[in-house]
């Protein structure tokens, strides 16, 4: 194991003490909190042992903290498609089934995953629709 050789500014542990009162979080909490033990002096193996972290996975965090400061600590994007459902399609969904599917054209008094999904505009399969609505009611 070779040694850590960074000097972290002064200003780093009140930085990483202040960015751990606000994240959400709890994967980038953790981060956080290694990364302050190795910046209070502890060695990376001691910190990677207790909090459970691969010695390379902390090298990692510790390093990007090193150079792009609590902005290394977050999640980068991932590549992929993004997702169909967005913030404003679940609010447009859950105002929808409040609402009387007889005034929106429908057939039947209560709503079908699949009559939902026509009336979003958006192309959406029943399955995408019932996960909105099993996840907010």
């Amino acid at each position: 194991m070779r040694t850590l050789k960074l000097h972290f500014p002064e200003q780093a542990l009140p930085t990483v003490e202040s960015f751990l009162k606000q994240t959400k979080e709890a994967r980038v909490f953790r981060r956080a909190q290694a990364v302050r033990d190795v910046v209070k002096g502890h060695r990376l193996q001691t910190v990677s042992d207790s909090l459970h972290f691969t010695y390379s996975a902390l090298r990692k965090w510790v390093y990007r903290f090193a150079h792009e400061g609590t902005a290394g600590l977050v999640d980068r994007p991932r590549p992929g498609r993004p997702p169909k459902v967005t913030c404003a399609l679940e609010q447009h969904l859950n105002r929808l089934v409040d609402q009387d599917p007889l005034e929106h054209g429908s057939l039947y008094s209560q709503w079908s995953c699949r009559e939902l999904a026509q009336q979003t505009g958006v192309q959406l399969g029943r399955e995408s629709v019932r996960g909105v609505l099993k996840k907010t009611r």
